[in-house]
């Protein structure tokens, strides 16, 4: 059949100098190895069109009524098309991309063919492509001809968005495949975070309101440092972040047991029950911070309850246990 094509070829060496450069960033590596070594082979013209008889819903070539554009040429043009090419105020403010993010499928069309598609218009290339692979099902490919299917709305409704967004930011490798079973979710929001943190907020506030009237002492400035963090965040890594966040989590918990607030009080050593209790809250107000970007409810909720100096309105927990599938 008769088609228009795209002169990829003449690109080949251009996206290659953008990779090699930096000025076209792939995360992780390996996937920007692939890409160079598909471009040490050369990369072919690209027919971009298909016979209007054959496709007749698509959009129609300029100029020729008989031929409409291929859907993968098309479709890599909706990234600046939705935000009014090229003079609209939404274009000019967020084009160049500072991250586009992908599914390792896709990582040829974004990483060969659009780049020269923008360098064929004059544009500036996205900052950085950042490719994710694929969540499987008790180990094997999600379908629907299976039956394996998992919708998402089933695990929001019974465990919350935070719960379906913390499993699988920190138990679904940033750069690599992942695997979600019904029991794996479930150990990770039971143990993780019902008792993990959910118990730590609780028991936390239940002893400023026992020994201390609700009232929380003097804050310590952020106790932790916070790089290792930003750096893993920085790199893509957001299990690791995740990770990260869980260290200081269950070092709280440690701490507790360590410092056994319980016995201060019988003491009736107050100063040193109220720095004590004080610094916990302080690091899980810097926890809440930490959590944000992951878990935007949760970290709200903690922060409400340790608000202005007061522990308020707490009653239950931030992660009630279920039993629903294990």
């Amino acid at each position: 059949e008769d088609n228009y094509f795209f002169r990829l070829s003449d690109y080949t060496e251009k996206v290659k100098t953008a990779l090699n450069s930096g000025q076209l960033e792939v995360v992780p590596a390996t996937k920007k190895n692939e890409v160079l070594a598909l471009l040490d082979k050369g990369l072919n013209d690209l027919s971009i069109s298909r016979p209007k008889e054959k496709i007749p819903w698509g959009i129609n070539v300029p100029g020729d009524e008989t031929q409409t554009i291929y859907v993968w040429f098309e479709a890599l043009m909706n990234y600046i098309t939705t935000l009014r090419y090229d003079d609209g105020p939404d274009f000019l403010k967020f084009w160049p991309a500072s991250t586009q993010v992908i599914g390792k499928d896709i990582t040829r069309f974004h990483a060969a063919i659009w780049p020269a598609i923008l360098m064929s218009l004059g544009l500036e290339l996205p900052k950085r492509l950042y490719v994710h692979g694929f969540i499987n099902i008790n180990g094997a490919k999600m379908s629907k001809s299976d039956g394996n299917v998992v919708s998402p709305t089933e695990v929001v409704s019974v465990y919350g968005a935070d719960a379906l967004r913390y499993y699988f930011a920190r138990h679904i490798p940033s750069i690599g495949d992942g695997d979600f079973t019904w029991e794996k979710f479930e150990r990770a929001y039971n143990s993780e975070l019902g008792n993990d943190l959910g118990n730590l907020v609780q028991r936390t506030a239940s002893m400023i309101n026992k020994y201390q009237g609700g009232v929380i002492g003097p804050l310590p400035d952020s106790v932790h440092d916070t790089g290792p963090y930003h750096q893993k965040l920085a790199e893509f890594r957001f299990d690791q972040a995740l990770s990260y966040v869980w260290e200081l989590i269950r070092g709280l918990n440690q701490y507790i047991e360590d410092e056994k607030p319980w016995q201060i009080a019988k003491k009736q050593d107050d100063e040193h029950l109220q720095v004590v209790l004080a610094y916990i809250v302080s690091s899980l107000v810097q926890v809440a911070d930490l959590l944000h970007p992951f878990m935007p409810q949760t970290a709200a909720s903690i922060k409400a309850i340790f608000f202005d100096g007061l522990v308020r309105n707490y009653e239950g927990t931030l992660f009630p246990k279920v039993n629903k599938y294990t």
